[in-house]
């Protein structure tokens, strides 16, 4: 890689670590980010593992709207709402 690709790159990650969630303007963060790493060995102690599916759109808008108004998580939601389902 060319010297000039290099500096391209480390821009480019430059430029994505202060536009993550959590990053702040000045420096300083009153909130703790935990990084994907270290999030995804919290969720192996947890038990979760990670399961894609591919839904319908007002499926998902249905999920969210349930989730904001019951004020829990997506995934705790989707979870409880599988758990019923498969002990019906």
């Amino acid at each position: 890689m060319k010297k000039t690709g290099m500096a391209k790159s480390d821009a480019k990650k430059l430029m994505g670590k202060m536009a993550a969630p959590g990053a702040s303007a000045f420096g300083g963060s009153d909130t703790t980010v935990v990084d994907r790493r270290e999030q995804r060995k919290r969720d192996q102690a947890a038990g979760l593992v990670p399961f894609a599916v591919k839904l319908n759109g007002d499926l998902v808008q249905q999920l969210q709207t349930l989730a904001k108004e019951r004020e829990l998580d997506l995934n705790q939601l989707v979870a409880e709402l599988l758990a019923k389902g498969l002990s019906a």
